[in-house]
């Protein structure tokens, strides 16, 4: 019984990073922490982006959880391995798949074609401010994010790349 609390725990945990994970980057990244985050809405060819520095934090918090469940209380150990999970996962959807830094496949359909478009109109916007798609492994229709990206310009709240990323 023990084995499914934990295993519950964990999927329960991986689960609700992507809620984390939309809060943060919606509020965080593009609020005050868009120093760091500023560098990959912008082209550039450097290996490494100061966006980076979020993985960082993301397994700073699994670690304190790890270390939480060793002397603590054993259920943040399982927490610690939910973070991580959703970090894995994070890494080959957002990294891999959608920006191709570990290898190229683009998705012809599916759900994978779906991230990857609900991402690229996340990168439609130039700045911080308005945007969509926050999320990382939960894409919304395409077609409903290119209304809200019109609805923004329109509104004045958002500064729209062209078709081929320059203004």
């Amino acid at each position: 019984m023990q084995a499914l609390i934990n295993l519950g725990i964990v999927i329960a945990t991986t689960a609700f990073m992507e809620f984390v994970a939309w809060w943060s980057h919606k509020y965080v990244m593009h609020g005050w922490g868009w120093d760091w985050h500023r560098d990959h809405h912008e082209p550039h060819d450097k290996v490494l982006e100061k966006n980076d520095l979020y993985a960082i934090v993301g397994s700073v918090i699994s670690i304190s959880l790890f270390i939480i469940g060793a002397w603590f209380w054993m259920p943040a150990t399982w927490m610690g391995i939910g973070v991580m999970i959703y970090g894995i996962i994070y890494t080959l959807i957002h990294d891999g798949l959608v920006h191709q830094r570990y290898f190229r496949w683009v998705p012809k359909s599916g759900y994978a074609k779906r991230l990857v478009q609900a991402h690229k109109l996340h990168h439609a916007t130039v700045g911080k401010e308005g945007g969509v798609s926050f999320g990382f492994i939960i894409a919304e229709d395409p077609a409903k994010l290119k209304l809200e990206l019109k609805r923004q310009r329109e509104a004045g709240t958002a500064i729209i790349r062209d078709a081929q990323g320059a203004l």
